[in-house]
């Protein structure tokens, strides 16, 4: 068996892979499968679509039915970073045009810790142990 993060989305899917490979280098995207003519979902957006985040894979995609729900920050990718000023840069790029649950500082439980949803919805905490 095999756990793999799935993020569904409504139509940005691929702009979101596209943008987490930007913020975190060394990540990219595996495969990307579209919808084609006559499928459900709206042609050209993400039938299905791997995103490799330093060796952790996230399965995306594009809803063909938009939902009455959306991400939620009870469930989070939660990131240990390598460096103080990764943590600085990749909590700025995600928090833009997006919200701070937790301004980047010492919490007590880390040496510094953030925690922003991006303008996608998703929710990051990132942490340098």
């Amino acid at each position: 068996m095999k756990v793999t993060t799935f993020l569904m989305f409504t139509g940005q899917a691929e702009e979101a892979m596209a943008f987490y490979a930007s913020v975190f280098p060394g990540s990219r995207i595996e495969s990307m499968d579209r919808y084609g003519a006559g499928e459900p979902g709206r042609e050209s957006t993400v039938k299905r679509a791997i995103l490799d985040l330093y060796g952790t894979r996230l399965m995306c995609v594009d809803s063909p039915p938009v939902h009455a729900f959306t991400f939620t920050p009870s469930i989070s990718l939660f990131v240990d970073c390598d460096s103080e000023a990764g943590l600085d840069q990749a909590f700025a790029q995600l928090g833009e045009d997006g919200q701070v649950l937790m301004p980047a500082g010492d919490y007590g439980f880390s040496r510094r810790f953030a925690w922003v949803q991006d303008r996608f919805g998703v929710s990051w905490q990132l942490n340098l142990p």
